[in-house]
């Protein structure tokens, strides 16, 4: 059953708040893959908290002109999917090249990062970047490595002495 106007018009405003919501959006083809990858894909993403989207082009080409992002999706060859990043940069980037990799026919074309355009080239880039758990994970261990390295410090002391107190102990009993 074809979708009326209204429901077009709906999608397509859901579509437009979502390019202007995101952190980060990724272009892909997903032509030449089964439903049952497909149905994977949409899984991963959802895993993660990133929407997956397949569009005609010209519908994401007026979508990304609403959302005020100079691209032209019509350049991309065969069929468009979009994902979303709403809360981190790097998921759509990172689920779609992992998905890529063992799926050949997922082809990156490129995506919007901070408003602009960027290439394939640069989207493979961006997956390969820790995502926002990792970093913030790092950061923890990089703040809290001069503190335990102090208690180390300290702790040396007291097990120095201890030590000393043991052969005292040895030396006196022998």
């Amino acid at each position: 059953m074809p979708k009326t106007r209204e429901q077009k018009e709906q999608a397509f405003s859901i579509l437009v708040d979502s390019m202007k919501q995101s952190k980060s959006v990724v272009f892909a083809n997903f032509q030449g893959l089964k439903v049952k990858e497909s149905e994977e894909l949409r899984r991963l993403c959802r895993k993660e908290g990133v929407s997956y989207v397949a569009a005609k082009k010209t519908l994401v080409a007026r979508a990304l002109k609403d959302a005020g992002i100079e691209a032209d999706p019509k350049s991309f060859d065969g069929a468009v999917s979009v994902v979303f990043g709403l809360n981190d940069e790097v998921a759509p980037a990172q689920i779609l090249a992992n998905f890529a990799k063992t799926h050949e026919a997922v082809k990156l074309f490129g995506g919007i990062l901070e408003g602009a355009f960027i290439d394939g080239a640069k989207v493979t880039a961006l997956s390969q970047l820790p995502n926002k758990q990792q970093l913030l994970g790092q950061l923890v261990g990089t703040l809290n490595a001069p503190v335990s390295g102090f208690v180390n410090v300290l702790a040396g002391n007291i097990r120095g002495l201890v030590t000393a107190l043991n052969a005292i102990k040895d030396t006196k009993t022998a």
